[in-house]
Parts: structure tokens; C-alpha cells; sequence
């Protein structure tokens, strides 16, 4: 049940980078939440597996961080490498 809640946050930390973030016209409407889900999950699964409590405060502020910061980071980098990508291929349609 935990589990569902972490990914929860997951969802709601994906979807706040996706709103907050300038480049949400460059990638699907999911793709940010959905990196935010699993991120959140796998973070939290490897430090279960890891022997941390369920139940303890940490996991979840650890866990919850974790999905932050990989959907803003991954966010940034989609956007980023898209428009580079965009660019070159609108350059060499025009030549």
C-alpha cells in the first residue's frame, strides 16, 4: 500500500516539473509524470531491498527527492536535446 502512495507523489512531482518547466511542448503530455512514477517506485524498492522501514520517515522523504529531481532533470535534458535535434533537422530540410 505504501508502495501506491510513494508513486503517487511520484505522479504529483512529474506533473508539477511538467507545468513548471519551459519545455512541456516538446515531449508527450505523460512522459514527465510517468518518469516521476517510476523513479519514485524504484527508489523506493532499492531501499526496502536495502533493509530501510517502510514505515520510517526517510524512505519516504529519500524516495520522494529522488522522483523530483529525476523528472526535472530528465525534463530538461528531453527538452533540450529535442530542440538541438528540431533545429539540425528544420537546418538541413532548408539547405
Amino acid at each position: 500500500m505504501e508502495l501506491l502512495f510513494v508513486m503517487l507523489f511520484g505522479i504529483a512531482a512529474g506533473l508539477a516539473a511538467r507545468y513548471a518547466l519551459p519545455w512541456r511542448l516538446q515531449h508527450g503530455s505523460m512522459l514527465v509524470p510517468a518518469i516521476g512514477t517510476i523513479s519514485a517506485a524504484v527508489v523506493w524498492l532499492a531501499l526496502t531491498w536495502l533493509g530501510w522501514a517502510w514505515d520510517g520517515g526517510w524512505i519516504w522523504v529519500v524516495s520522494i527527492a529522488a522522483s523530483v529531481v529525476v523528472s526535472v532533470g530528465l525534463d530538461l535534458l528531453i527538452g533540450t536535446l529535442r530542440n538541438a535535434k528540431d533545429a539540425a533537422m528544420l537546418t538541413s530540410l532548408g539547405a
